[in-house]
């Protein structure tokens, strides 16, 4: 039974997308909008309408929670008639669905089988054994992204054509060839063949194309924004009989280039289906106008937009608060702080985000809080100390520190690789237990008594020669615990290690890396620092109940938040300096949209704020604002600046201070802690 009311609280704009049935549609939906209500309503007015039985729409999102959310929403209003909505869900398993059923036609079986990516990379490495290419050297994870794109491009390998300029790429396409047949010979496929083996069906085969053209009567396509080039060709071909594809998106949300998203897909709609109506939901539902209009005018300093204006359907709102730190500690202070103070009395923790450029930034945030004793989780992500390349650094210092701990011992003596496999090190397990010594007092032994194989041995000395010589440097006082560790990194080769392997995520680690040495300016010595190490770590993070969310701004898209913290604005750091320089002026844009999706994350309250310094790699930097906090209007802005004397009194600055104070000017979270360690 279906529903009639489904077209009650729609506005005006919403109400025309969800009535204009024929041709193609490009609704440009702002943050906010109801695009979701749009896109259900509609399926619900075309079955109403008789337009179309429910298995001949195509509704395709990104994400499986997307489909189900669709699913859900539109059972409510058709009823038990939306179970025949056989043809809703995400590009991957409608592909898949649509190649089982021609899977001869791309040389499979019907029951093929997904790799995933732990499949993927082990087939990777066999191939790369067979064909002699160092997996240090060329990661595993990097070859697949490159294929990956290659497929994104709708390439087969005999249709690759190798850019030049790329030194990768000549050694990665052999591979590629080598790598697709392995896949075909055992009746599989990855993800990225789903969508392409889909396509490459369409274009060679006209009767199948058409077939799917003709029972396709309406394809609607949730954020087309992100969408790349192969997954734009599929919905072309799938539309090319009837043309009623209706898209909706935001351009001003297109933040995945990194993925291969295309944002000309949806700036050059109306080019490749001819008479397309394009509808703007403005209306946001979300934001309070205050943050709304700042957003916007961010926004509108981007030349390759459709373009809207948003409009609030809440009330104006307080302003969005912009402050000044002295540095990145003050900063981490003055959030908490404000959270607090000011936040925690109105809001929950659950509706409470800090949202950050790269996932660094992270770490003085998360000492802060778990030194006060604020609850939080790292939504997309690992917790600072957690995360491998710092626990493989803390495991360096602490083996140095404390010859006998045989837990850091076996998590370094391989790291990076140096041919010492499992066999030695379980042959060297069972030495030291059967002689009572520690893992690197049995090593020593069994290097003595040429107990350990060639290949392993030279190894194996090099490491404890170096663990004697790092362990010498710190006692002669030969340098600080900081410097100890810059030496490990280089004469270990765990630095080449990062900096050589071609792998996509070694930037972040290296960045991590570099984080970590500054936290550890704030420590004396050795000791202590691998002590507060210990204490971060052991803290019970599972609390019960709420917690404020830290996330980066790329995972935060689709989430809204009452209160959104967005620390960290200083140029080089947001927008991002590598963008900048790989992209250009794109580069730039996508940066500037990337700020626009984290303010339209706030409903309530928006917090913005850059530091003066920064502590990176064991220097202090002069940093400067964020060429966007320029590009903010000063009348949907408060100004707030905590170090700056002729400015505010010493009473602004000094709750964010380390020394003793009245308690009644310190944040409760302060006061917490002084208590907690008395």
């Amino acid at each position: 039974m279906i529903n009639k009311d489904y077209l009650k609280n729609l506005n005006d704009a919403q109400k025309e997308a969800v009535l204009h049935l024929d041709g193609p549609l490009l609704i440009v939906a702002g943050a906010g909008s109801g695009k979701t209500k749009v896109l259900t309503s509609r399926i619900a007015n075309i079955i109403k309408e008789k337009k179309a039985f429910p298995n001949q729409i195509l509704a395709v999102t990104f994400t499986n929670k997307a489909a189900k959310e669709m699913q859900n929403r539109v059972s409510k209003i058709l009823g038990s008639t939306a179970v025949g909505l056989s043809w809703l869900g995400t590009f991957h398993s409608i592909c898949a669905k649509l190649l089982r059923k021609h899977a001869s036609a791309a040389n499979l079986n019907s029951n093929f089988t997904i790799v995933d990516t732990d499949d993927q990379i082990r087939l990777i490495k066999n191939i790369c054994k067979a064909e002699n290419i160092d997996i240090k050297q060329l990661s595993p994870r990097f070859i697949l992204a490159i294929i990956d794109r290659w497929k994104n491009k709708g390439f087969y390998p005999n249709e690759v054509i190798i850019n030049q300029k790329d030194i990768y790429e000549k050694t990665i396409l052999p591979l590629y060839k080598i790598y697709q047949q392995k896949l075909t010979d055992l009746n599989s496929c990855d993800f990225g063949d789903l969508i392409l083996h889909a396509v490459k069906i369409l274009e060679f085969n006209n009767d199948i194309r058409e077939m799917y053209s003709k029972n396709f009567k309406y394809i609607l396509v949730d954020e087309y924004q992100d969408t790349n080039f192969i997954q734009s060709k599929w919905l072309n071909l799938l539309s090319e009989r009837n043309k009623n594809i209706c898209c909706v998106g935001d351009d001003d949300q297109s933040i995945y280039s990194w993925r291969g998203a295309e944002i000309k897909n949806f700036l050059e709609f109306d080019q490749v289906y001819e008479n397309t109506k394009v509808i703007r939901l403005e209306q946001n539902y979300r934001s309070s106008q205050n943050i709304l209009s700042l957003a916007s005018n961010l926004i509108s300093n981007n030349q390759n937009r459709v373009g809207k204006t948003l409009i609030s359907t809440m009330e104006e709102g307080d302003l969005v608060k912009l402050n000044c730190f002295k540095n990145g500690k003050d900063e981490a202070i003055g959030v908490s702080d404000e959270i607090e103070k000011n936040i925690k009395k109105k809001f929950s923790y659950n509706n409470i985000a800090i949202l950050v450029r790269a996932i660094f930034q992270t770490r003085e945030f998360e000492e802060r809080f778990l030194k006060i004793g604020m609850p939080y989780r790292i939504l997309g992500g690992t917790k600072f100390y957690e995360r491998a390349e710092i626990k493989d650094c803390v495991a360096y210092l602490r083996i140095i520190n404390q010859e006998k701990d045989d837990l850091a011992f076996e998590r370094v003596v391989n790291n990076p690789k140096r041919s010492i496999g499992d066999s030695t090190l379980k042959n060297i397990h069972e030495f030291s237990k059967k002689n009572n010594l520690n893992l690197e007092r049995a090593s020593i032994k069994m290097l003595e008594k040429n107990l350990i194989k060639p290949k392993a041995k030279i190894g194996l000395n090099i490491f404890v020669n170096s663990l004697a010589k790092w362990r010498n440097d710190l006692i002669l006082k030969k340098s600080n615990h900081i410097k100890l560790l810059q030496t490990v990194l280089d004469e270990s080769g765990y630095s080449a290690m990062l900096k050589n392997k071609k792998d996509i995520d070694n930037e972040n680690r290296l960045e991590n890396i570099k984080e970590l040495l500054s936290a550890m300016k704030e420590f004396d010595n050795l000791e202590s620092f691998l002590e507060h190490v210990s204490l971060a770590t052991s803290v019970d993070q599972e609390w019960d109940g709420e917690k404020i969310n830290m996330m980066t701004m790329h995972a935060a898209k689709g989430l809204e938040f009452d209160v959104v913290f967005l620390p960290g604005w200083e140029e080089g750091l947001f927008p991002h300096q590598k963008s900048i320089e790989e992209k250009g002026q794109s580069g730039l844009e996508e940066e500037r949209r990337l700020a626009y999706v984290g303010i339209t994350r706030a409903k309530k309250k928006a917090i913005i704020s850059f530091s003066m310094n920064r502590f990176y790699q064991g220097d202090w930097i002069d940093s400067m604002a964020s060429r966007f906090i320029e590009e903010l209007p000063d009348k949907n802005l408060e100004k707030n600046s905590f170090f700056d004397e002729e400015i505010n009194n010493e009473e602004d600055f000094d709750f964010n201070q380390d020394f003793e104070i009245e308690e009644g000017t310190r944040s409760p979270g302060w006061i917490r802690y002084q208590k907690r360690i008395k």
